[in-house]
């Protein structure tokens, strides 16, 4: 893309995000949200996870002052597929190719393989926020625009962020996901006690049975505690679950490495051990505010080990760190029994073709009833007990 002069800035794309200097975009990502940080995305690129030849041409916009400082930035992609997106578009795929459209490529403002809600319109928090978000969106229209791209997908941004653009005339689409939100607790006990009797009873009896077998022993790694000798065996697990549900994996071996590099004080890695060995394994990223489940993995099976080490371990390191919630990632309506409510996704979406467009539109429309009235139904089956949803922020 050539660069773009606008109210004094200059809008550019970069292929590599080590074209941009790391301090300058970490300015405009905030350290709220690790996946976001210039550590995480270039471990990805540097991986060889995120390539062309993997589908991820790396994209990224960039608004720069007249200064030379980056003014606002955004994570974006050309994609060849939809796969690592979580975004489920395979049917609009399929409907515009079979009525002769060509849908791919496409352009992707995401964090890929990653289904967290963070800003997708990174800007430096000043009193022109709203400003430079307005020329990063601006920014990746004109390059979808130039790139004559079928679409233009922003997934897992904030509600902010997701008014915001629907106000620009972008489609708003909406799915859902499960949290556990720390209501102040001092202790894994405490949490307990908000719950109904019977789901209570549940959680004590799912935990007992895991810590009464001494064959298993369960530690959560991180900062200097983690070693490749960790990272070898949940790599191990990680293969093969995506072997098992995706048919290949999205991310090697060298991106844990990476990662436990430059990352480990935003890692809580989660592992189960048997005998002298590694069984399982359950990986957590660590933000200000919030701990994130991203990947789970086992060499053997053992009932309950999947909820200890997944929802259970994310919940007790939250409390000990004083965490306001827990993002399990995507889909999964069984956590709802261990404490996780429903809550909102968002994305918004840009489209070509004007009858496309409007059938996607009409589509999103019914489908985001379908949304609220799932999330209205699950949230009156809380496995808390008398609870005010209020209080849980619906």
């Amino acid at each position: 893309m050539g660069d773009v002069e606008q109210a004094a800035v200059t809008i550019r794309a970069t292929s590599s995000i080590a074209s941009i200097d790391a301090t300058e975009w970490d300015a405009c990502a905030g350290d709220t949200n690790p996946f976001l940080c210039h550590a995480f995305l270039k471990a990805l690129e540097d991986s060889g996870s995120v390539r062309v030849e993997t589908g991820w041409l790396p994209y990224h916009v960039v608004v720069e002052g007249v200064d030379g400082r980056i003014r606002g930035a955004a994570p974006l992609y050309v994609k060849s597929h939809s796969q690592g997106e979580y975004m489920f578009d395979y049917g609009w795929a399929d409907a515009f190719e079979r009525a002769g459209g060509q849908y791919y490529p496409k352009l992707q403002l995401a964090i890929p393989f990653t289904p967290v809600t963070g800003p997708r319109l990174l800007a430096r928090n000043d009193r022109e926020l709203v400003m430079n978000r307005e020329l990063v969106l601006a920014g990746c229209v004109e390059v979808a625009s130039q790139l004559e791209v079928s679409s233009l997908h922003i997934t897992f941004l904030t509600e902010h962020e997701w008014k915001q653009c629907g106000e620009s005339g972008l489609l708003k689409r909406t799915g859902e996901q499960f949290h556990w939100l720390n209501n102040g607790y001092a202790t894994f006990d405490e949490f307990l006690s908000d719950l109904t009797s019977r789901k209570r009873k549940q959680i004590r009896r799912e935990r007992r049975e895991i810590q009464e077998n001494t064959d298993l022993d369960i530690q959560v790694f991180t900062v200097e505690d983690l070693k490749e000798e960790h990272w070898d065996a949940f790599f191990g697990f990680y293969i093969d679950t995506s072997n098992r549900k995706w048919g290949r994996p999205y991310l090697n071996r060298q991106f844990f490495s990476l990662i436990g590099e430059t990352m480990a004080d935003r890692i809580a890695l989660v592992l189960a051990m048997r005998n002298g060995n590694y069984i399982a394994g359950a990986l957590n990223f660590i933000g200000s505010d919030a701990l994130y489940g991203r990947n789970w993995g086992c060499s053997e099976d053992h009932r309950f080990l999947h909820f200890e080490a997944c929802y259970y371990q994310a919940i007790q390191f939250a409390i000990e760190r004083g965490l306001e919630r827990v993002e399990a990632g995507a889909q999964g309506t069984h956590k709802l029994a261990r404490g996780y409510l429903p809550v909102h996704t968002y994305s918004v979406h840009w489209i070509r073709e004007v009858k496309f467009r409007e059938a996607i539109e009409r589509y999103l429309a019914h489908e985001r009833q379908q949304v609220d009235q799932d999330i209205t139904y699950l949230s009156t089956h809380s496995p808390f007990r008398d609870t005010d949803m209020e209080d849980y922020g619906f």
